[in-house]
């Protein structure tokens, strides 16, 4: 019978990432010697006796498809283990089902807009009390730092404002307090970015975006390296229910093999677009931390393998009515939600990510009216160009 390939066995040194991406995780089938992982499409796995079984007894609970998965997305963020959800909101709203009523969570002021929903409309109802500030800012983090702070969550890159938190420092706050450091991971994807390495607890991802890469599946996950945390989140993975069909689990476990080619590839496509985009005459701002006025260049660099594929940017008539002109000229990129697709996506945050949060924060953090958030993808980068150039004119 063929065996998981482990990643630091002694009979299988330390793999590097390009190969983690194919062979973390999993084993060719031990009945045919299929070298993709098998679509486990079952409900329910048949006893021998109550209790008797081989590992599975339910597809809530387990499914090999989603073990082996598992087991490569944890490889891939050096973790040791690793648990996958029916979306990132859901693995997110796992993560804030280890609060209790009277805890407090510091994030980001820069965040995903369903994730300031998840934090405020959902959780607050239940007594949980949110800030949301500058996490560089670490004398006020400090500050708001109580004996019922449970819990500080990190994006990096965030969403849509591409700015850059120091997860070093943020995690060393966190544990002087005994706090949780959760770091969403999405925006970099894990060929980028190693959080658990720079001090956080947890790290999450929707895999929808880059892991996927496809644009085919709807997926989250998080992965961490203490077990009493993993225990709690393993029980409230099967306890609550979010957990993702075989066939998802399938599509994103193929979709990583092609991880590090794809972000090479859309990561440089974006440093040239955004290079294009800083010298356009209708553009006012642009944001991207490959930039080396961007004010967390060196930051990025420093814990970052590259700069990313996700660009941003406002425009000098900074209405939504002139933005929204721009994107009904895009003929390549695609007007969508979501990102980290091989195709290259657009879209309108004010409007659709991000319209769930009030206008006078948005602005606070410069999400303004026109601002424009693209998804950098692999095609050609002429082709990108002239979909931009045609589209601002």
């Amino acid at each position: 019978m063929s065996k998981k390939i482990k990643t630091n066995s002694p009979e299988h040194p330390p793999m590097r990432f390009n190969s983690k991406v194919i062979h973390a995780g999993v084993s060719p089938d031990p009945a045919t010697g299929a070298i993709m992982t098998p679509i486990y499409q079952t409900s329910t796995f048949v006893q021998e006796e109550p209790g008797v079984h081989k590992g599975y007894e339910y597809g809530r609970t387990h499914n090999p498809t989603r073990t082996a998965l598992e087991a490569n997305i944890a490889a891939l963020e050096n973790g040791a283990h690793g648990l996958c959800f029916s979306s990132g909101l859901g693995a997110m709203d796992t993560l804030l089902k280890l609060l209790s009523p009277g805890d407090e969570i510091i994030s980001t002021n820069d965040l995903y807009g369903g994730s300031y929903r998840l934090i405020t409309r959902v959780y607050g109802r239940f007594g949980i009390k949110s800030h949301f500030i500058n996490l560089n800012d670490t004398v006020q983090l400090e500050k708001l730092i109580t004996p019922r702070t449970r819990m500080i969550w990190i994006e990096t890159p965030t969403n849509p404002m591409l700015s850059i938190v120091d997860i070093r420092k943020v995690a060393r706050i966190a544990n002087k307090y005994g706090i949780i450091t959760c770091v969403d991971n999405t925006f970099a994807s894990p060929f980028l970015q190693q959080p658990l390495n720079l001090g956080a607890d947890i790290v999450v991802h929707s895999c929808t975006k880059y892991l996927g890469g496809h644009s085919d599946a709807v997926m989250g996950a998080i992965v961490c390296n203490k077990k009493e945390i993993e225990e709690q989140l393993r029980f409230l993975q099967n306890a609550c229910g979010a957990t993702p069909g075989p066939m998802d689990c399938f599509l994103i476990l193929r979709g990583i093999k092609t991880l590090h080619v794809r972000m090479k590839r859309a990561c440089r496509n974006a440093s040239r677009l955004a290079e294009y985009l800083q010298s356009h005459p209708a553009v006012n701002k642009v944001n991207f931390p490959g930039f080396k006025s961007h004010p967390g260049h060196e930051l990025a660099a420093s814990q970052m393998k590259d700069f990313g594929a996700m660009v941003s940017f406002d425009l000098k008539e900074d209405t939504s009515d002139a933005a929204k002109a721009v994107l009904r000229k895009f003929k390549m990129f695609s007007l969508a939600e979501s990102l980290g697709g091989v195709e290259s996506l657009v879209g309108h945050p004010a409007t659709m990510t991000h319209a769930s949060i009030p206008r006078e924060e948005r602005l606070k953090v410069g999400l303004t009216d026109s601002l424009i958030r693209i998804s950098v993808g692999i095609e050609d980068f002429e082709d990108l160009k002239a979909d931009l150039e045609q589209a601002l004119k």
